[in-house]
């Protein structure tokens, strides 16, 4: 018997080393046709059998495989499937660069529908600055955290977290996100009367994106008005070729949970296609008090007509509601910890919060995309929105023995009630676009961009606590009435409700935008040498109509501003693996609605400079190496922010609502610096990537200012503010970063990256009086910091011929707990006998950054 054990062993020992002798490996790597570049998690398969794998963060992939002979199978969800022939000399073969495509005859996912509006850099062969996020990294990196937060890896990008759920902000190249324009699918969705981006409204949007490009400075974006520090595109998931979708959980700190399922029938063979998420979140938040939850939606219908028409249309929302947090002196968060807030209360035993954002925000767009031969083709999406919501603050309720808000007593003692500042907006668009190949060297496109958007703004009451009515008596138009109607904060109800005039409070006003524009762009291209021209007009009415107080009673006068851009630009490539270009642009831009008025919350009094636009001129150079293992971009840009108005609102006595607002014009911004990217795959296992930006970004010249109350009472006018020289607040100026990825197992990851932040400066508040001496001492100096993230993830693939997948991720943010101030709203310089923190003035009122944080979530994609 054992000599028959030795035997079989002997065989088996045989066996195994002829067939590992026999193996052959198959290798190459897969490229993304549409933006050119490695396309990560393809899967790849030896056809007829159920060996495969998938494509590690370079595209490139690796089978072992007993076949002399026979054909792989590379598919990606969103491209055509592509087969490969392959022939085994010797014991290996590599098959290259396989290319993977968007084929639009199918209906596949990735920039098909409304291609030719979407703007993404590859539409232009002139270089420009950019970064491209693809969908395997948002997926693993997005965690449970907003747009902003995914970006700061970027170079010239921060983000500032703020406290509750979407309430974060970013910076692109010093300028804030007013001055950043996001597109979705081709369609704008700054605010139409301010730019402002609430990422709680867009809390679903990385669950559905597929690709985001970030352009920096002047881009190459179609739309006619252009944004000052750049273009950020997200690309969602349209309509899917193949059946199948995903189920996701997601756990994290501070009782964060989150439910998302996708699913898409494919293209049926009828020519439609449907696809549709649902999701719901809910968690306590990271600050004391920022409490939310929210749902998100989405859903996909699409049709393809023939061979040369594709039509889609899309809804998508999140409603949601979320606790705020304000700022607090440095000195409470330094005792109390970093997450501690005073800004909430307990009634009848439940959280509630001081301070409250409740909006619902569903976005309905209709694409058809036309060819007409292959040299013409036109792309169309008309769209729509419909904002319902607002921000809910409180009114005669006190605080208890711990600083809290003592709901219990406003009720026993009866008063105190809650209202919020309403808005409600209907929103309708068309943006169209025609794309030309003249010949073999030019090509032109020319569109229409054309927005017409209604806000009303007013005030209701949420929740009475202990009052039982509201008396109101200065309405001129209506009279004196009683309001005895609360309306609560549920974003469902906000968006299909309203409030009557006789419920309303304090404020009761409409805006009226129009917007019209038409641009175009020619591009020659020839040899290694490429150029370009864009140019763009559009014109803009404004209006607004008070029902309330007396001095907003009636229409004001209507403002009719014209303003234009022009960019152009050229590149020359030298070799395989340099290239240089450079750009420059002017734009002529018109202001914010918000800017047009004194007093945009209480009065029709126009701004005297109401009918100057902003001149922005940009100037931007780089310089592009491309190889196998190593690739870099450097990028150098200089642009001039003039004519612009600053508006600015101070929360004087700590309680969350603005009390003074000071508008000033004109005002001057020059920034300047220098970008430079690399990218750095030593291995097929490893991949890395590093930046560095260098910024210089100030205030040149002096303003003149006035000063107004919420109620807009004048309060002071012809003011001085000293700000020439002045550093650009609440940003840092030099940035810094390093990742890594490393594949330490098949399909198993590890990664990490680590960013700094350096010359950040105080909130340059007009609103505050320390502006009015000349010899102010400028904007405090905060301290520099660094945070270190990381996370592992692995994919178990599924299935006969390994179709589906089951994903694990986990992240961890700020791993080493580091203790840094996000940003400062005031700028008190430190004194002899002042406490200090780091060199800063501990009375300042700040936020601090989160401290460590981590997410997990599992998915099983089918």
């Amino acid at each position: 018997m054992k000599i028959f054990k030795n035997v079989l062993l002997i065989g088996f020992m045989f066996l195994s080393t002829l067939t590992a002798f026999s193996q052959s490996k198959v290798t190459g790597t897969v490229i993304d046709g549409d933006l050119n570049q490695p396309l990560a998690g393809a899967n790849v398969v030896v056809k007829g059998t159920s060996t495969g794998t998938v494509t590690d963060f370079d595209g490139k992939f690796e089978i072992s495989t007993t076949e002399k002979s026979g054909q792989i199978v590379v598919s990606y969800l969103g491209f055509v499937t592509k087969t490969i022939s392959f022939t085994v000399t010797g014991n290996s073969v590599n098959l290259g660069n396989i290319v993977v495509a968007p084929d639009a005859s199918q209906l596949q996912e990735i920039v098909v529908v409304g291609k030719g509006i979407i703007d993404l850099a590859a539409d232009r062969k002139t270089p420009i600055a950019v970064s491209t996020i693809k969908a395997i990294e948002i997926q693993q990196k997005s965690g449970n955290w907003d747009l902003p937060e995914l970006l700061k890896s970027t170079p010239s990008i921060q983000n500032v977290k703020g406290g509750g759920f979407g309430d974060g902000q970013m910076f692109l190249r010093g300028f804030d996100q007013t001055n950043t324009a996001f597109l979705l699918n081709g369609q704008p969705i700054n605010g139409m009367e301010d730019g402002r981006m609430y990422w709680s409204n867009w809390s679903g949007v990385l669950d559905i994106a597929n690709a985001i490009q970030v352009q920096r400075g002047l881009g190459s974006s179609k739309l006619a008005i252009s944004s000052v520090g750049g273009t950020i595109n997200v690309v969602t998931k349209t309509l899917d070729k193949n059946q199948g979708g995903f189920v996701q959980q997601m756990l994290a700190n501070d009782n964060y949970t989150k439910t998302t399922a996708y699913y898409s029938t494919g293209l049926m063979k009828n020519g439609f296609a449907f696809s549709g998420m649902l999701g719901h979140w809910q968690g306590n938040g990271y600050i004391d008090g920022t409490h939310g939850q929210g749902q998100t939606y989405f859903l996909s219908f699409g049709y393809k007509a023939g061979e040369k028409d594709v039509l889609n249309f899309l809804v998508t929302g999140a409603p949601q509601w979320h606790g705020a947090n304000n700022h607090m002196s440095l000195s409470t968060l330094l005792e109390k910890g970093r997450d501690y807030s005073d800004n909430y209360g307990t009634l009848n035993g439940e959280y509630y919060a001081g301070g409250r954002n409740f909006y619902h925000k569903p976005v309905l767009n209709l694409n058809w995309d036309h060819t007409f031969n292959q040299n013409v083709s036109l792309s169309t999406v008309l769209y729509g929105s419909f904002g319902r919501g607002g921000f809910e603050f409180l009114s005669g309720v006190g605080r208890n023995a711990d600083g809290l808000y003592d709901f219990d007593t406003a009720v026993s003692s009866g008063v105190g009630y809650s209202k919020a500042s309403v808005n409600a907006h209907n929103w309708f668009g068309l943006v169209s676009n025609l794309d030309y190949k003249l010949n073999d060297n030019f090509s032109f496109n020319v569109g229409f961009d054309g927005r017409m958007y209604n806000g009303q703004h007013y005030r209701n009451i949420v929740n009475f606590f202990g009052a039982s009515s509201v008396n109101v008596t200065n309405n001129d138009q209506v009279g004196s009435y009683t309001i005895t109607e609360s309306y609560g904060y549920n974003p469902w109800d906000a968006l299909f409700g309203s409030t009557p005039r006789n419920q309303r409070l304090d404020r009761d006003y409409e805006e009226q935008i129009n917007y019209i524009g038409t641009f175009g762009q020619l591009e020659y291209a020839k040899d290694n040498f490429t150029a370009y021209f864009q140019g763009a007009v559009s014109t803009q009415s404004h209006q607004r109509e008070g029902f309330f107080f007396a001095e907003e009673v009636g229409k004001s006068k209507k403002v009719n501003n014209l303003g234009y851009n022009l960019k152009a630009g050229g590149s020359y490539k030298v070799g395989d693996n340099h290239n240089v270009f450079a750009n420059v642009g002017f734009y002529s831009r018109q202001p914010y609605h918000d800017d047009l008025f004194t007093n945009a919350a209480a009065s029709n009094e126009l701004n005297p400079y109401y009918d100057q636009n902003q001149e922005i001129t940009g100037l931007e150079a780089g310089y592009q190496f491309k190889s196998q293992y190593i690739s870099a971009n450097l990028n150098l840009y200089h642009t001039i922010w003039d004519n612009r108005v600053l508006f600015d609102a101070n929360d004087i006595d700590g309680d969350g609502v603005s009390d003074v607002f000071t508008q000033s014009s004109p005002a001057k911004q020059v920034h300047q610096g220098v970008e430079l990217e690399l990218f750095i795959n030593p291995t097929n296992k490893l991949k890395m990537q590093g930046f560095v930006s260098v910024g210089d970004w100030k205030y040149v010249g002096n303003v003149t200012s006035s000063d107004y109350d919420d109620a807009g009472n004048l309060l002071s006018t012809g003011d001085t503010k000293y700000i020439d020289g002045v550093e650009i607040g609440n940003v840092a100026q030099f940035t810094a970063g390093f990742s890594a990825n490393y594949e330490v197992l098949t399909r198993f990851n590890i990664d990490a990256n680590w960013n700094h932040y350096n010359r950040m400066f105080g909130n340059t508040d007009l609103a505050s009086s320390e502006w009015n001496d000349s010899a102010n001492r400028g904007a405090i100096k905060l301290p520099s910091y660094n945070t270190v993230d990381a996370g592992v993830s692995y994919k178990w693939l599924l299935g006969k011929e390994k179709q589906n997948n089951l994903q694990f991720r986990v992240n961890i943010n700020n791993l080493f707990d580091e203790l840094y101030i996000e940003n400062s709203r005031d700028n008190k310089h430190v004194d002899a006998g002042d406490d200090v923190w780091n060199g800063v003035d501990t009375s300042n009122r700040v936020k601090l950054g989160y401290g460590r944080t981590w997410n997990f979530s599992i998915r099983y994609n089918f």
